[in-house]
């Protein structure tokens, strides 16, 4: 069962390759034309920037990285073949208490840790065929002096003071907890918790924000996604907001608190901040990068950070007087076989195992059309299986095999030189294929991944269902013209679909366009009108993109 049908270094390279043939290919004098849907958080035309959180390096990449990752390239490569102009960060966090005790069990510098953990993100992204523009570190010497910068500057507004902390306190969630939010002497999230008693600590006075917070989402009823996760924040900031611990005495590996040694910075405020020094904060002068691109478009982070990016981070930009996030959105987690993923259970799913047994494609088509994003998902082999095979070999590969195939042996070797008039049943399809970007941009806009992803599946399927009543094998004794028509419209509803599908499946996507004689420099949104396939271009043999996945039966000793 094992095979690739694209290596890492093809898909990195096509993913090099699609984004190049974007830039080059469109000019800001059509953005407005090709622009993205426009919401009530985003104008649809301008710079988008979109991050994932960083991810802490204290262990291996899992499926929640590849699932945040990809889900963002989806939306970069989108805006991309939309014409704007993208910024797509992903990173590493790499300071905390877990980072410095998991270096010292290993009996190795801290800082060789981190370097050496980091490149296996690096590495999952490059896997994934994710396209990030940037990869921040929060070990960077420009994102430490950024951080202190911001430090100074809240300082300076005076929303830090000097204290004592005394409570509990949650190393794997790196957060302290109330009281009242432990559950069974455990934090919300599972992680085992410790009292730390009376340490020095800085204090952020996340108590005045309460207000301002409340009225922030008032006013910015979407700056939250999706409705249940603001729900939960509403209910959190209503229920009272204390001050927040920002800094520790009791680690070193940190960014050292601005004149006073015997603090590194706590975690939060140091991670969080990545978002803005990865644009050269605190250079906001006029063509900066900071100020073409912040705020940022959309952050994209896991249901369990939600809090900080909801909460602290808002607050920390109001205090420093800068611009807050036009969008959050959160999306749920995955179980497997219904269970919930864990070290202990044994039932941890390794993406790099998925991508060796399934492909990169059609392992990012199952994780972003499976579940409604914003949602919790169960991932099983079988289920993979069966929606790989169906929605992609079966439905898209057969259509494309096929389609291909009569073109090659009936209209010798290329593209139908000539066709008739279009039918009704013709233009029909034709007219949902030319619907398919703008319906997926209203899904994209909107963050609804999975929604974007069943817009190309249903087209596939009418496409399949027309091929079925055209019967063109039928024609090409009786009325050769019409077959070549029939061919030709499945052709060009085939362009459509594959460019659209570009984000999602980008290898797949790109091989068959190569086989549809599509130019690599017409590959963009604004050549879905513009740019139909040419009368009479060339074609090669058909290749199949999408080869079946076979289940492994148990062998009955």
């Amino acid at each position: 069962m094992a095979f690739q049908s694209f290596t890492s270094s093809n898909a990195a390279a096509f993913a090099r390759r699609t984004v190049a043939s974007t830039s080059s290919s469109l000019s800001r004098g059509c953005h407005r034309l090709y622009a993205s849907k426009a919401t009530s958080f985003d104008d649809g035309e301008g710079p988008f920037y979109i991050t994932t959180p960083i991810y802490y390096v204290n262990d291996k990449p899992h499926i929640g990285h590849a699932y945040t990752s990809v889900a963002c390239d989806v939306l970069a490569r989108f805006m991309r073949l939309s014409g704007r102009d993208v910024m797509f960060l992903s990173g590493t966090d790499e300071h905390g208490q877990k980072v410095e005790a998991s270096a010292q069990k290993l009996g190795i510098p801290t800082q060789d840790f981190v370097d050496g953990v980091s490149v296996n993100f690096r590495d999952l992204l490059e896997l994934m065929n994710v396209s990030n523009d940037q990869f921040i570190r929060t070990t960077d010497s420009d994102h430490k002096a950024a951080v202190q910068h911001m430090w100074d500057k809240l300082i300076e507004k005076g929303a830090i003071y000097l204290g004592a902390y005394e409570g509990w306190y949650s190393v794997r969630d790196e957060c302290y907890y109330n009281e009242s939010e432990l559950v069974d002497g455990k934090a919300p999230t599972g992680a085992e918790v410790e009292w730390v008693t009376k340490e020095p600590s800085y204090f952020f006075k996340l108590s005045e924000y309460e207000d301002k917070l409340l009225q922030f989402y008032e006013e910015n009823p979407e700056f939250i996604a999706p409705q249940s996760r603001r729900n939960e924040v509403l209910a959190f900031v209503k229920g009272g907001l204390r001050d927040l611990s920002v800094s520790r005495t009791s680690f070193k590996w940190g960014v050292p608190v601005p004149g006073d040694d015997d603090h590194v910075m706590y975690v939060w405020i140091d991670a969080l901040a990545n978002y803005i020094s990865a644009l050269g904060y605190p250079d906001e002068e006029a063509g900066s990068k900071f100020e073409k691109f912040w705020p940022a478009s959309v952050h994209i982070v896991g249901k369990d950070i939600l809090r900080f990016h909801a909460v602290y981070w808002p607050a920390f930009l109001m205090a420093a007087d800068l611009p807050l996030p036009k969008r959050l959105f959160a999306h749920g987690w995955w179980t497997k076989e219904g269970e919930k993923i864990s070290k202990s259970l044994g039932n941890v799913i390794d993406p790099v195992d998925l991508v060796e047994k399934y492909g990169v494609d059609q392992t990012r088509f199952f994780l972003m059309s499976e579940v409604t994003f914003g949602s919790d998902g169960d991932f099983s082999d079988e289920k993979l299986i069966q929606k790989v095979n169906t929605n992609l070999a079966n439905e898209l590969g057969n259509l494309c095999q096929r389609t291909l195939s009569m073109v090659f042996k009936n209209c010798g070797k290329t593209v139908p030189a000539e066709i008739g008039e279009y039918a009704e049943e013709d233009k029909a399809l034709l007219k949902k294929a030319k619907d398919l970007k703008e319906e997926a941009s209203e899904h994209i806009a909107n963050q609804r991944i999975n929604k974007y992803a069943e817009s190309c599946i249903s087209l596939v399927w009418e496409a399949n269902k027309y091929i079925d009543e055209m019967a063109p094998w039928a024609l090409k004794k009786t009325d050769p013209e019409r077959m070549a028509t029939v061919l030709y419209v499945i052709l060009e509803t085939l362009r459509h679909i594959s460019i659209v599908y570009q984000p999602l499946i980008p290898s797949s996507a790109n091989a068959i366009l190569d086989q549809l004689t599509v130019p690599e420099s017409e590959r963009t949104f604004a050549h879905l009108e513009s740019s139909p396939i040419k009368f009479g271009s060339p074609i090669s043999k058909p290749q199949g993109v999408f080869p079946r996945i076979e289940m492994e039966v148990p062998q009955i000793a």
